[in-house]
């Protein structure tokens, strides 16, 4: 299992986020609304949104299908879900690596933007196989390779430190989720191009969205003013000619099935 003071920090990022998170969350908004034709058209579903956040999906969730439960390892995203989502809805605080939840009893899981966190996310699969019936179905979306790489290429022009988080490739992904365990039913990449005022927007919104923690950085807290101000010079290169700054977000879109053994 992944350091527990890494997740930890994650964990409190996002709770920090919970006030602000809908009001930054245009690309999870997308992605999540994209996976909506992909669930079963019957409501006799146990269902899990894993990463629940704020509850927006879940709600949504809960109006399809009989039994709804978000879980999420936030206290304070949880607490603002419990107090604005429906009350027909179970809500859990629990880790993706160690679900409370009984073998073989889950229809769908549903998570939407969420595993791109995981750093294990093998294990994370094989959790989500355990609880899974035979037969269940685990649709997603997820950030992969390519994302923020106007971010990213900026910052290369200025240091060697971490600054934007390494996803996963689309073909890593592809290999996990096709096994003796389970099989990609669909599985669609897209990028989603948002736009931004300046570079200070975009770190906001990033911020607003909890996403602002990058493993493995070498220099704590923000970067310096001088390295700030050579990589947004940098970011013009990227600028469209009406002045807008572009950030690309690429999503991997899934639905996948536990096989029957």
């Amino acid at each position: 299992m992944p350091n527990e003071k890494v997740r930890a920090k994650i964990a409190k990022s996002f709770g920090s986020a919970s006030q602000s998170y809908d009001v930054s969350a245009r690309l999870q908004r997308y992605s999540g609304k994209y996976l909506m034709p992909w669930l079963p058209n019957r409501n006799d579903l146990t269902v899990l949104d894993l990463g629940c956040g704020t509850g927006f999906f879940t709600n949504i969730l809960a109006e399809h299908f009989d039994q709804v439960i978000g879980l999420d390892f936030s206290n304070k995203m949880l607490h603002f879900a419990k107090e604005q989502r429906s009350d027909v809805i179970t809500w859990l605080e629990a880790d993706a690596y160690k679900l409370p939840i009984a073998d073989n009893s889950i229809d769908l899981i549903y998570s939407n933007l969420m595993i791109q966190w995981c750093a294990d996310l093998d294990s994370v699969l094989t959790e989500l196989l355990r609880v899974l019936k035979p037969g269940g179905l685990f649709i997603f979306s997820t950030l992969i390779d390519g994302t923020l790489f106007e971010l990213k290429s900026s910052w290369a022009q200025v240091d060697n430190d971490k600054h934007v988080i390494d996803f996963r490739t689309e073909q890593e992904l592809n290999t996990l989720f096709n096994g003796e365990r389970c099989k990609l039913l669909t599985q669609e990449s897209k990028d989603i191009i948002l736009e931004y005022e300046n570079v200070i927007h975009l770190a906001r919104e990033l911020k607003g969205l909890g996403a602002n923690k990058v493993p493995n950085k070498l220099s704590k807290g923000l970067a310096g003013k001088d390295k700030w101000q050579k990589m947004t010079t940098s970011y013009q290169d990227f600028v469209e000619p009406n002045g807008i700054y572009p950030a690309t977000y690429r999503i991997y879109s899934g639905m996948l099935v536990k096989l029957t053994y």
